[in-house]
């Protein structure tokens, strides 16, 4: 099979034939074959096995059709590396077995050593690396995301025991924020070297923030982790997570590629927040999945419309996909936004005559 670069050209505001697609949780509990694995491994498990993580990872890319393959693991995955003790309890999510409270808890975090931790996820990379025709994305959580459930102990809707670091200790916090941001940095770095040709930073819950309480607390360090990563050829993705949008004017200067959008703010005006040095990923509600497939293919056919008045547009969710969502539908989807998307940019004339193939 020919290489699929789409995802990779659109990522770079480069031209494309027709939008790439991909999804959130793209490989997870609304594919059956998935849902057999799951009965007999649990997700920590299936991460520490490469070949069947790889597997898992590439069920979506051979169903669906999409044009980008997520490495299948879980943003606390590295911190196991620094010393914290986590599980991923079903139906909650990971849950901290001595939550990180004091200015003690804090010392006691280690530098990260992908090598001696983490060499299961690298070897799934290397995997993937040879095995995909598209390229594959790797991610980590951004440092406000893992904060919350390190301090919290669990996810949380309030994130009130965040909130009281950041308010009452700002100091504690920015230290926390920086360990954090320099495990990220190695991590993704480990990740980029070992094949993966696109990073993604998940900050999924940072729309808990206020924009003032944002820049203060939490972006400098997002700012750090894209400038140390800026002299890598791969693309980069920011995902501000949900409810974000009052963010997204602070993100004109990182030093990213794509930003993600949720489906709160429209494609439009997510680009004029942002300002032109960006392509955009987004950003359709997952749950409009549950949708009869005409109304689905209505407001991908609005998504795709807006998302092709400028180069540099992925299709995804504005979140991860949940559980109930349709195998069927999502194959259908996909195909109508690369069937769609072609007629949009044929009729604009900025479609390359050729495709281009290659990677980073």
């Amino acid at each position: 099979m020919p290489y699929n670069d789409t995802f990779l050209r659109a990522a770079r505001k480069q031209p494309v034939e027709t939008l790439p697609v991909w999804y959130m949780r793209q490989a997870g509990r609304y594919d059956p074959d998935y849902r057999k694995i799951k009965e007999t491994h649990s997700l920590l498990e299936i991460c520490l096995k490469p070949e069947l993580a790889a597997e898992v990872t590439m069920m979506p890319v051979k169903k669906l059709g999409v044009d980008a393959a997520i490495l299948y693991s879980d943003i606390m995955n590295p911190v196991a590396s620094i010393g914290v003790d986590f599980d991923i309890v079903k139906n909650v999510g990971p849950v901290i077995a001595n939550p990180i409270r004091t200015a003690a808890d804090i010392e006691k975090l280690r530098p990260i050593d992908v090598d001696k931790d983490l060499s299961h996820i690298m070897e799934t990379i290397r995997i993937l690396d040879r095995e995909l025709d598209v390229p594959l994305i790797t991610f980590a959580g951004a440092p406000f995301t893992i904060a919350s459930y390190l301090i919290e102990g669990r996810p949380s809707k309030s994130y009130i025991r965040t909130k009281e670091m950041m308010y009452a200790e700002p100091q504690l916090w920015h230290s926390l924020m920086n360990k954090l941001g320099d495990m990220v940095i190695t991590y993704l770095k480990a990740q980029m070297a070992n094949g993966a040709k696109a990073i993604q930073l998940f900050d999924s819950w940072v729309g808990a923030l206020s924009p003032d309480d944002f820049k203060q607390f939490v972006y400098p360090v997002i700012q750090r982790i894209f400038a140390e990563l800026s002299d890598l050829p791969q693309p980069k993705i920011y995902f501000p997570g949900v409810a974000s949008g009052e963010l997204l004017p602070y993100l004109r200067e990182l030093q990213a590629d794509v930003i993600g959008l949720d489906w709160r703010v429209p494609i439009a005006e997510g680009r004029r927040r942002v300002g032109p040095g960006f392509a955009v990923q987004g950003n359709m509600d997952p749950y409009l999945l549950t949708a009869p497939m005409p109304v689905i293919q209505a407001k991908a056919k609005q998504i795709i419309d807006e998302g092709c008045r400028e180069p540099g547009y992925i299709f995804n969710l504005g979140h991860g996909l949940f559980p109930e969502a349709s195998l069927d539908k999502l194959k259908e989807l996909t195909a109508f936004v690369h069937e769609y998307s072609r007629e949009v940019l044929s009729a604009q004339g900025n479609a390359p005559a050729v495709s281009e193939s290659g990677v980073s």
